[in-house]
This record gives C-alpha cells, sequence and structure tokens, in this order.
C-alpha cells in the first residue's frame, strides 16, 4: 500500500515514532526520519529553524516530493514550579512551530493523496500537576491539525491522534495501572502506528480534521473517590 512512499516522521528513534517508522519500512515506503539521536535519515533538533529548513531541503532534493508526515518528536514537559520562559518556548516549537513550518515548507511538495497525522496526546483534554509545558504544546498541534485541514482542503487530509498511558519500555504494572483502563491493559506503541497507517491510507480517504484518542478508554471513565473501589489519597504518589 505504501511502496516507494515517501514518509517523513519526526522523533523516529524510540517509541511511538520509531514503531511507526518500522510500519512503514514492512510496506517498503522510504523513510526520511529525523531525531536528536544519532541512527535517523537526518539527526537534530526541530526546534530550531535552521535544522528544519536543512532537513527539508534534503527529503526534497533527494525525493522530489512527500507523500505523508507524521508530527511526532514530543515536547519537554515541565511546569509552574520549574519551567523556564526560554524552555517552555522551547516546547511549543518543537510541539507547534516544527510541525507547522515543516507542512510550510513541503506544501509546493505534497504529492497528490497526501497525508499528514500529528501526535498529539491525551493531555490535550486532561493534567496532571505541573506539566504546562507539553500540555500547552499538545492542546495546540490538535488545534493546528484543524486549523491545516481546512486550509489543505482538496490537498492534504490533515488528523490528529491523542494516545494516552503508552508503554514504550515493555514494563510490568500493577493492577491499579490496567484497571484504570477499561480496554483492560496499558497501551503499546503499535496502537498508535496502527491508526497511523490506517490514518495515511486510502481506506481513511473521508477522515480530516479528526483527532482519535486512542486511550484504552481511560478518559471515558469518571472516577469519584469511595465508588466502585477507587480511593482518593491526598498526600500519596
Amino acid at each position: 500500500m505504501f511502496e516507494n512512499k515517501v514518509v517523513v516522521i519526526t522523533g523516529a528513534a524510540s517509541g511511538i515514532g520509531q514503531a511507526i517508522a518500522r510500519e512503514f519500512e514492512k510496506q517498503r515506503a522510504i523513510l526520511c526520519t529525523i531525531d536528536q539521536k544519532p541512527g535517523c535519515y537526518f539527526t537534530g533538533d526541530i526546534g530550531r529553524e535552521d535544522i528544519l529548513l536543512s532537513f527539508a531541503r534534503r527529503v526534497i532534493d533527494d525525493y522530489g516530493c512527500v507523500d505523508i508526515l507524521i508530527n511526532n518528536a514530543p515536547p519537554l514537559m515541565k511546569g509552574l514550579d520549574s519551567c523556564s520562559y526560554e524552555e517552555f518556548n522551547q516546547a511549543l516549537q518543537v510541539g507547534i512551530t516544527a510541525p507547522f513550518y515543516l507542512t510550510k515548507l513541503f506544501l509546493p511538495y505534497f504529492a497528490a493523496g497526501a497525508s499528514i497525522v500529528n501526535i498529539s496526546s491525551s493531555r490535550d483534554r486532561m493534567s496532571q500537576p505541573f506539566t504546562e509545558s507539553y500540555t500547552a504544546a499538545k492542546g495546540g498541534i490538535s488545534a493546528l491539525t484543524h486549523a491545516m485541514a481546512v486550509s489543505l482542503s482538496g490537498r492534504v487530509r490533515v488528523n490528529a491522534i491523542s494516545p494516552g498511558w503508552i508503554d514504550n519500555q515493555d514494563e510490568q504494572w500493577e493492577d491499579s495501572d490496567i484497571l484504570q483502563h477499561p480496554a483492560g491493559r496499558i497501551g503499546k506503541p503499535q496502537d498508535i502506528a496502527s491508526m497511523v497507517l490506517f490514518l495515511c491510507s486510502e481506506q481513511a480517504g473521508f477522515i480530516t480534521g479528526e483527532n482519535i484518542c486512542i486511550d484504552g478508554g481511560m478518559t471515558r471513565q469518571m472516577v469519584y473517590s469511595g465508588d466502585f473501589g477507587w480511593e482518593y489519597r491526598p498526600g500519596e504518589r
């Protein structure tokens, strides 16, 4: 389905990004990945304009077009207690500015039937204390998704995925962790990668501007202390 399609993925060296890259590789796509960690097609910090320009120029020089853009690179997670002005702006640069600017740079080169998938987070609708930089960036990319879908109407489909609790390390979890998920388990990177491939396929040709939350139902489960075995214990972490 994706053989010889040019697929650009940010933050592809580990976790969800790596799982997405592997799935496209199985489909014989042409991968143009970028990460700060070495080993990708391009190494660099997408929070920097010069890196984005160099990366986009290399992709176009090498292949001439882009079929799929996956904006996955995660922003910094810090909050009101510790996040500096510079760190907050850096989180927004990685999480919002880079997806916007890469789309702008690739705009003349998107192939017919092109697709963009932005990786947001269920934190675009719920929060823990002191996670403002990450949450703001994820809220921004969710809004940017429907804005770009309208601007690129008829040219590029643009959708987002909001992952919930995803286990990137294959850890062992307590029953209390699992029971927070109506699906009965913690999420895996493959859960997100599978949806990415679907959204980029012709089967999803009538879907654009959507944000699909993949969280095992966690954000749908109402929790009240004292009901159904849930108990809130202030001060405990």
